[in-house]
């Protein structure tokens, strides 16, 4: 399963707008490749979990609001 999620990390990191936002600022701050792609693949664990905890389709344009 951990081989599959950094597959999927390495495609995130060019498809999904945050995980390549993400993916290019640690690397421009001098983070390891590799790291980064850790990184990603954390960033995904946890949009999955929104969207699985919250029963609802993925949004890219969604933020919470802090009340």
């Amino acid at each position: 399963m951990r081989h599959t999620l950094y597959m999927c990390a390495l495609n995130a990191k060019e498809t999904n707008g945050a995980c390549k936002e993400l993916f290019y600022r640690l690397v421009a701050k001098g983070q390891h490749k590799k790291l980064a792609v850790i990184a990603v693949a954390n960033k995904l664990l946890k949009q999955v979990f929104g969207v699985v905890k919250n029963e609802t389709l993925f949004d890219r344009n969604y933020y919470k609001k802090i009340a």
